[in-house]
């Protein structure tokens, strides 16, 4: 408010006087009102200077520091409530004990004490004056710690050797694979620029898969619609959160009855959650629906085990097309209508997608941050793949496959734990063209908890790595295109499920922080913080309500690298979390959607006459329950090991970049040490009481 005025060499202040206006000490306001001239501040001789405005001044200060002060006491409030939780979530001491022995953690807690003992050492080595930056090392620092009359005192002599083993012995390997890593990220961003690029184009072009229109056949009935054979399919393996939704939408499809069946492939080992899916199907059948329940003595194989398994049936060679549910996924009625007719004049089609849509997306963070990942999946990735190479890896469900594209592609196998991306990319070295549509969606919904995540992650980035070792012979020989072959090899394979993870993970949760202590190797402030802020930020462009996560998902991608390169490495050298399969779990949102309306409007008395003995199977049930009621009182948040080991080293680095004054990567290494610590206490996600 105040401004100086100089007359005859003397200082004045000059002050706007305000008007201040308090009902309380939390609810004031303060109006300014025209600011004199500088007439009003000139002097006559004798006269002194009136401060009218000291009153009103002092009383905004006041009250900003009352608002600083209430400021503080919230973030201390928060910071204690958060403290709190650490505590109770550090108390219970569930651990993931899956990774306590493993090597790999057993890598990072190596590197973990490393950074401890060197952090002290480089604490003492400054307040003894060893102020020296990477450059000074190179240029002169060599010569002067070469001289044994430059060096006194046993701590000085010990902290020389180790500069000199540091630039002789550790910088120079330690930067050549920071440079390797920098090459390939780099070229990982300039694909996903591409992609970007190629989305922007069809965006521009409103480029779009164009139905073929052939000759009507008016004598085939059904008003000349085209209407083949499709057979449905639901795998499900105790699911009893979602069955009674799904099996709801796909029994409300708008398809001829007599074209249409349903498969329920229940895969469960429960003997309750096959009796209550079994009374769903006989319900529905009750109602008219063409629906088959099946059960497998014999569960081998996991999914692909049960869609084979179905696939052999007799009546199955009826029916031209087969669509795939997984048991959370409700479409809606006119899906068949939106996506069959593509295959129509089309003998080289063999799938058609439909994207996802996520009922549970703004649940939790978790759920957030998973939706800008999956909308740059599908929106960009698969719709440019679709449009322009007409290949893209099946997602397993919400997609309609030509029976005859799976049977002369081998079917579905159980050599690996990604059916879905096996069978898509045997059927793209037989030709078959694939179709995506943007437009079509299907509901369904995210994991809200971080372990149900991590371990889906963990399947999704094992399995390429083993579909990797077992395909890369047969894309070799086949007859496709040299083109096609690099793009299955180059970019579908390695750039975007082994580099990406790799890099990761070993640039900025490995070769970063241990920058800090071998400053002679560098990482450029544009590799911590331009390229990874522009690559979130075109990540973020499919889902732009998702913009004020833009920071957080940078952060939880590079925390969720961990998973990844462990999946990574254990898919590609047939380690043995390679083949673990575990379905995902539901937590039953789906039915919060329309769909769920449909269960409601069937008559509730059909429930009670599919079994002769319901008497007594409800009294079980209700003893199960009340079991399983209680296993549920006993559901815990874990604590991630792996992920905390390296919140620690990253916090540790952050330390030691503080007596080098690097602030972008003080800053980064900071804020992404107390992501993982988030995420290793299981503080993201659905939290348990």
């Amino acid at each position: 408010m105040a401004q100086s005025f100089s007359w005859w060499g003397k200082e004045i202040q000059r002050c706007t006087p305000v008007v201040v206006k308090m009902e309380n000490p939390n609810n004031w306001s303060m109006v300014e009102l025209q600011s004199p001239s500088d007439d009003d501040f000139l002097l006559t001789k004798g006269e002194k200077v009136k401060n009218k405005n000291a009153k009103q001044l002092t009383w905004v200060l006041l009250l900003k520091a009352h608002k600083a002060a209430g400021c503080l006491t919230s973030i201390a409030s928060a910071l204690f409530s958060l403290g709190s939780v650490i505590h109770r979530r550090i108390a219970t001491g569930r651990t993931d004990s899956s990774t306590v022995n493993s090597r790999f953690y057993i890598c990072i807690k190596v590197f973990l004490w490393l950074s401890l003992i060197l952090l002290g050492f480089e604490i003492a080595a400054y307040y003894k004056g060893w102020h020296f930056s990477a450059s000074e090392f190179q240029i002169q620092g060599l010569y002067t710690l070469a001289n044994p009359l430059a060096v006194k005192g046993v701590f000085d002599s010990l902290y020389s050797m180790w500069v000199l083993i540091r630039v002789e012995y550790l910088a120079p390997p330690l930067q050549l694979l920071a440079n390797v890593c920098i090459v390939l990220f780099l070229i990982q961003s300039l694909d996903r620029l591409i992609l970007c690029l190629g989305c922007f184009w069809i965006k521009i072009k409103n480029i779009r898969p164009v139905l073929k229109e052939g000759p009507v056949d008016l004598e085939a009935g059904n008003g000349g619609g085209y209407y083949p054979m499709v057979l449905v399919q639901i795998p499900m393996c105790n699911e009893k959160e979602v069955y009674q939704q799904s099996i709801a939408a796909v029994c409300s499809l708008e398809w001829p009855k007599s074209k249409l069946l349903i498969q329920i492939l229940d895969d469960s080992d429960d003997s309750m959650t096959q009796t209550l899916i079994k009374e769903e199907v006989h319900k529905w059948q009750k109602d008219g629906a063409n629906i088959v329940y099946r059960h497998r003595v014999i569960r081998e194989g996991y999914k692909a085990g049960n869609l084979k398994s179905a696939m052999n049936c007799s009546y199955v060679k009826d029916y031209e097309f087969v669509t795939i549910f997984d048991a959370d996924f409700q479409p809606s009625p006119d899906f068949l209508k939106r996506t069959v007719p593509y295959f129509k004049d089309n003998e080289d089609l063999g799938l058609v997608q439909a994207r996802w849509s996520f009922v549970n997306k703004e649940e939790n963070l978790l759920t957030r941050l998973q939706l800008i990942n999956l909308a740059f999946h599908f929106e960009v990735e698969q719709q440019v793949n679709g449009i322009f190479l007409n290949f893209f890896g099946f997602n397993g469900t919400a997609g309609v496959w030509r029976i005859k594209a799976l049977e002369g592609s081998g079917g579905w196998l159980e050599r690996t734990t990604v059916e879905d991306m096996d069978i898509a990319v045997r059927a793209h070295l037989h030709g078959w063209k694939f179709i995506f549509l943007n437009d079509v969606e299907c509901h369904c919904e995210l994991p809200e908890s971080y372990e149900a995540y991590r371990k889906q992650q963990h399947r999704w980035h094992s399995g390429p790595m083993q579909l990797f070792r077992l395909c890369l012979p047969a894309i070799i020989e086949s007859n496709i295109s040299i083109w096609k072959k690099g793009n299955l090899i180059f970019l579908f394979f390695l750039l975007r499920k082994l580099i990406l993870p790799f890099y990761s993970f070993t640039l900025f949760c490995i070769i970063l922080p241990m920058t800090m202590f071998i400053p002679e190797a560098t990482l450029p402030t544009w590799v911590v913080c331009y390229i990874p802020a522009t690559m979130s930020f075109l990540n973020i462009l499919p889902a732009p309500k998702s913009f004020p996560f833009v920071v957080p998902y940078l952060l939880f991608e590079n925390t969720m690298s961990v998973t990844k390169f462990n999946a990574m490495i254990s898919g590609l050298f047939q380690l043995g979390s390679a083949y673990e399969w575990v379905v995902t779990k539901k937590s039953g949102r789906s039915s919060e959607g329309d769909l769920s309306l449909l269960v409601e409007e069937k008559p509730k008395h059909q429930r009670g006459i599919s079994e002769p003995n319901l008497g007594d199977l409800k009294e079980e049930i209700k003893k199960k329950e009340r079991k399983s009621s209680r296993k549920k009182k006993k559901k815990h948040n874990r604590i991630y090991t792996k992920e905390l080991a390296l919140a620690f080293l990253l916090l540790t680095a952050s330390v030691r970049s503080l007596l080098s004054a690097q602030g972008i990567h003080f800053y980064f290494l900071l804020f992404q040490g107390i992501s993982f610590l988030l995420v290793g206490l299981d503080l993201i996600g659905e939290q348990v009481d």
